[in-house]
């Protein structure tokens, strides 16, 4: 029998999340490297380019992956042979590790946990409570699987009951074109598969934490039915075209997982959740002998990728620009903007939307005129930082709020990742706005072009904040331009057609 502390327990669970939100693990970077060497499709090279490079960014600065330092997953494995030297449950404690990984001063992460769901959606300020999945086995440890998934990725989990004689890579097939690109493609798919329908998503998000290994599946060749499906599925998720971001390209997954069980005759549960680009998972055991802390990998591990957009990039100064000179930018172009922007995301919109339909009009310091207004939450600064890791969040959560922003504000452009609604295509092109993306995964290479940051209202949001940036030639896509043409459609549609064409298949 083996004797677990409290304080081990804390202290691994922090030392874990602290881990994860600045090391991918290895197998990801590799399979991320070589989609990056595959990669024909130019927006999607450097999409992934930044991504890397981002990536081995945060290695060495210790600074978070993506802003959304996610909500925190746990599956603990506690053996019937253990006994503890605790105060607390356990959950409290595993709950104690993640407010002292999130409230690091070293490295602070965002909070982004709300209580009250259906109401006040007030932030708890510490990233808790974890979402805990617990398991009693044979034997005198404590496994631990920790994760951070981000938002984005997260709300694209769909889940089916399927009649078991449906085929479960159509209903893949025809599902992942719906999902969009707010799950930061490329990544992984994690397929559970029975059970009952709340069963089928826990196994979905657990086989997430295994590693990435498809290459070497198909080169030695499947040995089951599972294996079998996850090269079929992962062979034509890629034939899809959607590729990096969503702009279109060779890879769209990194790997496809599949766990199943059993289930009712008259049943075929199905749950796909996506992980994004910013792949966060480790995993610890502990028997007794003190913390288990994770071991730091070697920075040789990732790649060097060279990426330089300035000299083919158009360069923007946001303080002077008007409509009229946005009206020759082009699907797909790379902008470098330089100049102030202002940021606002789901909370700040609905205030904002109060507001003006009260008459009230907006805050001081707070005027869109001839201005873009960037969708993010930033992670706080540390040291010397202008402002902590700012990736974009998923611009088409604010879609609902568009038209009036366009329409009521002089707002002329945005700044997100993923794709635009149908009308709030519309709505840009009615205005001759323009929507830019900035690459989802890239939030700590994105911060180095934030030089200043002040908050000019609703401070008391927290992350979701409007903060107003100084900008130095921070990189980012046309993805709908003054007259409605969106890359998010052209892209896709071009690269399955390349593929198809490359393949000898019908594009349905």
């Amino acid at each position: 029998m083996s004797t677990i502390k409290q304080d081990d327990l804390i202290a691994s669970v922090a030392d874990a999340l602290q881990f994860i939100s600045y090391y991918h693990p290895k197998d990801f970077i590799d399979a991320m490297h070589a989609a990056y060497l595959k990669e024909e499709s130019k927006a999607a090279k450097d999409a992934i380019a930044q991504i890397l490079i981002n990536s081995k960014m945060c290695a060495e600065g210790r600074r978070p992956i993506c802003q959304d330092t996610g909500i925190v997953t746990v599956f603990a494995k506690i053996g019937m042979d253990v006994s503890w030297d605790a105060e607390m449950s356990v959950t409290d404690m595993i709950n104690e590790g993640v407010r002292r990984a999130y409230k690091n001063p070293d490295n602070v992460l965002r909070a982004s946990i709300l209580s009250d769901p259906l109401g006040a959606r007030k932030n708890t300020g510490d990233n808790t409570p974890a979402v805990i999945h617990y398991e009693v086995v044979e034997g005198d440890t404590v496994e631990i699987d920790v994760a951070a998934k981000g938002g984005g990725s997260e709300n694209k989990s769909k889940m089916v009951m399927l009649n078991p004689s449906d085929s479960l890579v159509d209903w893949v097939l025809k599902t992942l074109p719906t999902m969009g690109a707010g799950w930061c493609p490329p990544g992984m798919l994690g397929i559970g598969v029975g059970g009952t329908a709340e069963k089928s998503a826990v196994l979905a998000k657990e086989v997430l934490m295994e590693p990435v290994d498809i290459h070497e599946l198909i080169a030695r060749g499947p040995q089951s039915r599972l294996e079998e499906l996850r090269i079929e599925i992962f062979e034509k998720a890629n034939q899809l075209g959607i590729g990096a971001q969503g702009l279109g390209g060779l890879t769209t997954v990194l790997d496809v997982k599949i766990k199943d069980y059993p289930t009712h005759a008259a049943s075929k549960p199905v749950t796909m959740i996506p992980n994004c680009a910013a792949t966060r998972h480790a995993h610890f055991v502990l028997n007794g002998s003190g913390p288990a802390l994770q071991t730091q990998p070697d920075l040789n591990d990732w790649p060097s990728i060279d990426w330089d957009v300035g000299p083919s990039a158009r360069r923007v100064d946001l303080d002077t620009l008007k409509k009229d000179d946005m009206l020759d930018w082009q699907p797909g172009e790379t902008i470098l903007l330089s100049g102030k922007l202002l940021t606002g995301r789901d909370a700040a919109h609905k205030r904002i939307q109060s507001l003006l339909e009260s008459g009230e009009g907006l805050p001081d310091g707070v005027d869109f005129t001839n201005r873009f207004i960037y969708y993010v939450g930033p992670v706080d600064a540390v040291r010397d930082e202008a402002v902590g890791p700012a990736g974009p969040t998923t611009a088409t959560r604010m879609d609902k709020f568009t038209d009036m922003m366009l329409d009521q504000t002089g707002l002329i452009g945005m700044v997100g990742k993923a794709e635009r609604g149908p009308a709030t295509i519309d709505s840009i092109a009615k205005h001759k706005s323009v929507y830019l993306m900035a690459v989802g995964g890239a939030a700590y290479l994105v911060s180095k072009a934030i030089t200043e940051s002040k908050v000019v209202a609703f401070e008391e949001l927290g992350m979701e904040a409007i903060h107003e940036f100084t900008v130095k030639d921070m990189p980012v896509t046309v993805a709908v331009d003054t007259r409605g043409e969106s890359v998010h459609t052209t892209g896709p549609a071009k690269w399955k057609s390349i593929i198809s064409d490359k393949l000898g298949l019908q594009v349905v």
